[in-house]
Parts: structure tokens; C-alpha cells; sequence
């Protein structure tokens, strides 16, 4: 790992525990609705735009040339090529209704803030109610604090326990239990955990064997899909193409082409 990677590692692992404590915090002092986005199921906190804020305060100082790119709208131009991708609260309604299971997601990417063409250098997802951090940087390998992981290898598909998670959208939701009722047989079972970047993190420490959603965006997935594949997993969507809002699976390489297989059918 080279120095410059290094800080990236340092300042991304800083930045998503004093964002992990902040949420924690706020949540300890009772949460209130700010907003609906995209429906009345798709909401905000003030807790999500205070973390927001605070990571992006801090990054201005540590790195004022570097680009942002927030969830809940922050946005930054990049002078460095360098732009960071934040989820301040990747599980808000797990968030509103205390269920131990939401992440700070904090990645620092080159190129324009896009999965399709970026490439990921370092990233952190705090779980602040375990107190876990996860970290990985490009050819570095994912961590948990000190533990290096490595995904669940040679699960044959019948045993794979593989998590999900569904779109704001009624109607898309209605798509997407279509599909459970069709891959829930030829599967151990199915997890719906309510946090993206946790979930991508469980299947890099092999607490689940895979891990696929549609409708996601970019700041879901920076850091996780990174986490998975140092973790010895595949990230990726349908026919070869880089994981998008279209499709997102995440498994070891030989489960990731035959759960591919069986959604793509």
C-alpha cells in the first residue's frame, strides 16, 4: 500500500467512526422524519443530513481539493480526480425504528463519482451500534479492525444463504417478490437486513454467502463493493457490466455466475 493510500485509508476509517458516533448519538436522543425522498417509505432524518454535514465539513478540511458526493445532496467538484462517495446513514428506517443494523459509508473514489466507470481507492462502513469498522483499499485486502476477511468459498448454490433488499417503489417491490418466490427453493435461505453497505460487509466476512439488489445508487454500494471484492468476492451486474442501479449481485466468483444465472432468468 503506498503512502497516499494509506491517508485515504486513515482519513475514510476517521471520518466513518466520528460519523457512526454522531448517528448514535442523535439516536440515543430520539429521531424524528425531516423528509420523504422518492416516496413516503423513502425518508430522511435530520440525523442524515447533520452526519452529511459533518463528513463533509471535515473532508473540506483534510482534503479541499477533492470532490463530494452525498447522498442526501451535498456536491463537491473535484481538482484532484479524487472524489469521496458518502452514505452518512445507509439504513435509515432501521435507523428510525432502533434496529441495530444501519452504516456510515464512506469511499474515496478516481474518476467521476459513477460506478460504471470509477475506480475505487480505500473505504470504511462503521457500524456504530456493533462497533465494527470495515475497511479495504484497492489490492490491500478488506479488514475488520484487525482481522482480514475473506468471503465463503465453494458454497454450493442449494446452501447459500444470500441477502436482498427492495425498492422504495410499490411497484418494483412487487417485481422483486416475484423473484423471491422463484429463487427462495433453489436457496438455503433468504436474509433482508435493511443496509447495503452491511450487508456487502457480511458477505465479506462470510456471514452471509451472497448478496444482490436493484435500485441502489452509488453511494450504497462505494465502499462495499470494494470491502467484498478484497475480500476474494465478485462485484458486478448482469452480462459482465460493472454493478449499477440495474443489478448488483456479490458472492465468490463460481456463486456469483450461478445466482447471475438464475436472476438474469
Amino acid at each position: 500500500m503506498t503512502k497516499a493510500t494509506a491517508e485515504l485509508l486513515s482519513i475514510a476509517a476517521e471520518i466513518a467512526r466520528e460519523g457512526g458516533a454522531l448517528a448514535a448519538k442523535r439516536r440515543a436522543e430520539g429521531v424524528s422524519v425531516a423528509a420523504s425522498k422518492s416516496s413516503e417509505e423513502d425518508i430522511v432524518t435530520l440525523a442524515d443530513r447533520e452526519v452529511e454535514t459533518h463528513i463533509r465539513s471535515r473532508l473540506a478540511e483534510l482534503r479541499p481539493n477533492d470532490g463530494f458526493f452525498g447522498e442526501e445532496g451535498a456536491r463537491g467538484s473535484s481538482e484532484s480526480g479524487l472524489t469521496w462517495v458518502v452514505d452518512p446513514i445507509d439504513g435509515t428506517v432501521n435507523y428510525l425504528y432502533g434496529i441495530a443494523f444501519y452504516g456510515v459509508s464512506v469511499a474515496v473514489v478516481e474518476g467521476d463519482p459513477d460506478p460504471l466507470t470509477w475506480t475505487t481507492v480505500a473505504g470504511a462502513v462503521m457500524n456504530p451500534i456493533l462497533d465494527e469498522l470495515f475497511t479495504a483499499t484497492n489490492g490491500g485486502g478488506a479488514w475488520l479492525g484487525n482481522q482480514r476477511l475473506q468471503v465463503n468459498m465453494d458454497v454450493p448454490t442449494h446452501l447459500a444463504l444470500v441477502g436482498t433488499g427492495f425498492a422504495y417503489s410499490s411497484d418494483v417491490r412487487g417485481i422483486q417478490a416475484d423473484v423471491l418466490t422463484r429463487l427462495l427453493p433453489q436457496v438455503r435461505d433468504i436474509r433482508r437486513v435493511g443496509s447495503c453497505s452491511v450487508d456487502l460487509c457480511s458477505v465479506a466476512a462470510g456471514r452471509m454467502d451472497a448478496f444482490f439488489e436493484r435500485e441502489l445508487s452509488p453511494w450504497d454500494h462505494a465502499a462495499g463493493s470494494l470491502i467484498v471484492r478484497e475480500a476474494g468476492g465478485h462485484v458486478g451486474g448482469f452480462n459482465g457490466s460493472p454493478a449499477s442501479s440495474e443489478m448488483l449481485i456479490a458472492a465468490n466468483p463460481d456463486l456469483f455466475v450461478a445466482l447471475h444465472n438464475i436472476l438474469q432468468a
